[in-house]
């Protein structure tokens, strides 16, 4: 029998050390990796195939066990996004994905591994796919800031939040369609989340334009002045 999620389990407080120890071994790890050019490269690819075959086995899952459904199935969130545009940065280098996948990836996925929305515990597929995928983005988006020298920049900011801002009314309208709740647009997560900080609906949508912002910001001060990598980036 599938045992249910808990918020800081011991299940879940071992995740977010697992993934500090993996930024960690990659940060100590960025130098060697920076050298050895055709075999990242391979390492880039292979990762990027693995991201899309777990993730495609979940799909896969969900019409199985008969959990798909239009409302909450289809890759609209923001991690999904996120994850798809990671795949296509890690097969292509591609320097105009970077930024999305730096901000909107980073901040998206540490939200979600901080509260994830999951209702499966370890050690079922469904846990190992979601902390697997939200790993990914995160790794991907450091790896190509310390290992290959891609830099975050004010403007990266910029391009995300306007891209975001794009998808929104598309959303919204598939949100309608499918009386779904993508990227939380109609409600917040009933398991609780840091949304719940943010006020009631619909104000806690403005206040997360804010909050976007503002992270987004931190994480290009945070990155902007390493000087280890002298790449001209965007």
């Amino acid at each position: 029998m599938e045992s249910a999620f808990e918020m800081f389990s011991a299940v879940h407080i071992s995740s977010i050390i697992t993934l500090c120890l993996l930024i960690l071994l990659l940060f100590f790890s960025r130098k060697r990796l920076s050298i050895q050019h055709q075999k990242v490269h391979l390492i880039e690819r292979f990762f990027g195939l693995t991201l899309f075959i777990i993730d495609g086995c979940y799909y896969i899952w969900l019409v199985q066990t008969g959990r798909w459904d239009w409302g909450n199935s289809l890759p609209f969130e923001l991690c999904s996004i996120s994850l798809i545009v990671t795949i296509v940065l890690l097969w292509t280098g591609n320097k105009k994905l970077y930024p999305f996948v730096f901000y909107a990836g980073i901040g998206g996925a540490i939200q979600a591994v901080a509260t994830p929305v999951l209702d499966i515990n370890f050690p079922h597929f469904r846990f190992f796919h979601f902390f697997y995928t939200h790993f990914g983005i995160i790794l991907t988006a450091l790896y190509f800031t310390w290992v290959k020298g891609y830099r975050p920049t004010f403007k990266g900011v910029i391009q995300t939040m306007i891209t975001l801002n794009i998808l929104l009314p598309f959303l919204v309208a598939i949100n309608f369609l499918v009386e779904g709740n993508y990227m939380f647009l109609r409600e917040k997560p009933r398991g609780g989340s840091l949304l719940d900080l943010l006020g009631p609906y619909p104000w806690y949508i403005l206040s997360l334009e804010f909050v976007a912002f503002i992270v987004f910001i931190c994480l290009w001060f945070f990155f902007k002045e390493n000087k280890e990598v002298n790449n001209d980036i965007i």
